[in-house]
């Protein structure tokens, strides 16, 4: 396993849509184990393929707080949402930023795990927010996109700047 390289915003690819995956494979499986890896490692509770600079629709999240529960979301679409979370979201790409976004409180989503095997998934309160923020990942989204334009600036400025003094 490997850990990989997180992209930072506001790295234009965060901003490209990712493709289904149409092929269930070993290239996949290592996929997953390298993101998952490289998710625990940050720490973090998610992390799509786009993070990692692979345009595919693949997300591992694990909100467990034993870190042993991990889920893995291919091709997700979500069927339908509920309520309103009042979580504040953070992101691996955003480090350092948390602010609350809309997002449904409870939402029910349909998507296949790293075999292929289709699945349908009712989750709630933390679980259901990562989904919906890393789903918003593999659409070319980042989180900070729902806050006003002038946190907007700032925050890519601010980011700009960590990533000057970082080299």
């Amino acid at each position: 396993m490997a850990q990989l390289p997180i992209l930072q915003y506001p790295d234009p690819r965060l901003h490209i849509v990712a493709a289904p995956v149409t092929r269930f494979d070993e290239g996949l499986q290592r996929l997953v184990r390298n993101m998952a890896e490289t998710m625990y490692a940050a720490p973090g509770v998610g992390l799509s393929a786009t993070q990692v600079d692979v345009h595919k629709q693949v997300i591992v999240i694990d909100v467990s707080d034993t870190r042993d529960a991990l889920q893995v979301f291919i091709n997700p679409v979500l069927l339908e949402g509920w309520g309103q979370s009042e979580l504040e979201e953070g992101c691996l790409s955003v480090p350092g930023i948390y602010d609350q976004v809309p997002r449904y409180d409870r939402i029910r989503v349909e998507a296949k795990d790293a075999s292929g095997e289709q699945f349908e998934l009712e989750a709630d309160g933390l679980l259901s927010v990562c989904i919906q923020h890393e789903m918003d990942h593999l659409k070319g989204r980042v989180f900070v996109e729902y806050l006003s334009r002038l946190k907007q600036t700032r925050i890519a400025a601010r980011m700009r700047k960590q990533q000057r003094r970082a080299g």
